[in-house]
């Protein structure tokens, strides 16, 4: 079932094109990741399909137009700085919320248990650390139990035990059967949350797909011998490898099926060459973002 269907999104400001042609769809029970560079779009999406920034052209609907004009009520959105009364602890902080969002059971000590701040429920939220005050945050996003969260850079400023925290509370989130929109710059944390991705650079897409799909299923083996150019012309006459690349001082083979690291070592040898690095490399989300992005430069 589509729980969010962006059709051409163009976004203009002045000379400046935020967002340009967009089309992505997010189906229901989705980790999904808009993953791009600071400036590329990713926020001004967000705000255009939370109704808060208005679209030059294009259009958005939510849940297949089910809920009409009261969608909003089925989505939680944590946007900025988390803002909450600094006197007040996080139990009566989420009564407010609750009061706001109209909410009659909103089930706060099982929301504080699942952001992991039960323990910490009657402390002033200005005790809290950072990773603390952006948990509260999401569990103030899930007030009414919205079937959509929506985050913007959930990470941005937190130390790595903070990370940790935030990414482990957006998992059991997704675990939940949740719809999960989070929009990041930060690769590993994309790769890590995330189900989906899509790739955006200057407001215009460039990939998107499951993570899965989106990493290429090279296999990639780092080598590395005295005397480069003479292992680059070995390797260049070997079937599997697609293509070479020069990084760190080492040989990037790509190779188009699996091939034993003995096999490769007794491939240099045989030519005269005795190789001083040999490592098979995980393709990961961020080689293959700046392979993307880099193409679209």
């Amino acid at each position: 079932m589509s729980i969010l269907s962006i059709q051409g999104l163009t976004k203009r400001y002045g000379k400046i094109t935020a967002v340009e042609g967009l089309k992505l769809e997010v189906e229901k029970g989705m980790s999904f990741g808009i993953l791009g560079p600071n400036g590329s779009g990713k926020t001004t999406t967000l705000g255009i399909i939370l109704g808060i920034i208005h679209a030059n052209s294009g259009q958005f609907q939510w849940f297949e137009g089910r809920y009409g004009n009261d969608h909003r009520r089925q989505i939680g959105a944590l946007l900025e700085t988390p803002n909450f009364y600094p006197y007040l602890n996080a139990v009566d902080n989420l009564r407010i919320i609750a009061h706001i969002k109209k909410t009659k059971e909103a089930h706060i000590d099982e929301l504080l248990e699942m952001v992991n701040l039960y323990h910490r429920r009657h402390s002033p939220f200005r005790t809290y650390s950072l990773g603390m005050k952006q948990r509260l945050a999401i569990a103030a996003a899930m007030v009414g139990s919205p079937e959509v969260l929506i985050f913007d850079e959930p990470t941005n400023g937190l130390d790595p035990q903070g990370i940790a925290e935030v990414r482990q509370t957006l998992k059991n989130i997704a675990d939940m059967g949740k719809t999960i929109i989070m929009a990041s710059h930060i690769l590993d944390e994309v790769e890590k949350v995330c189900s989906h991705v899509a790739i955006i650079k200057n407001g215009k897409l460039l990939a998107s797909g499951t993570v899965g799909a989106i990493i290429s299923d090279d296999i990639q083996v780092e080598v590395g011998a005295e005397h480069t150019a003479g292992l680059r012309e070995v390797f260049a006459a070997y079937p599997p490898v697609r293509k070479m690349e020069e990084r760190n001082g080492h040989l990037l083979l790509f190779l188009s099926e699996a091939v034993p690291a003995s096999t490769l070592n007794k491939l240099a040898f045989e030519k005269g060459i005795t190789l001083s690095h040999l490592r098979v490399a995980r393709k990961s989300l961020e080689s293959e973002f700046l392979d993307i992005t880099s193409r679209e430069a």
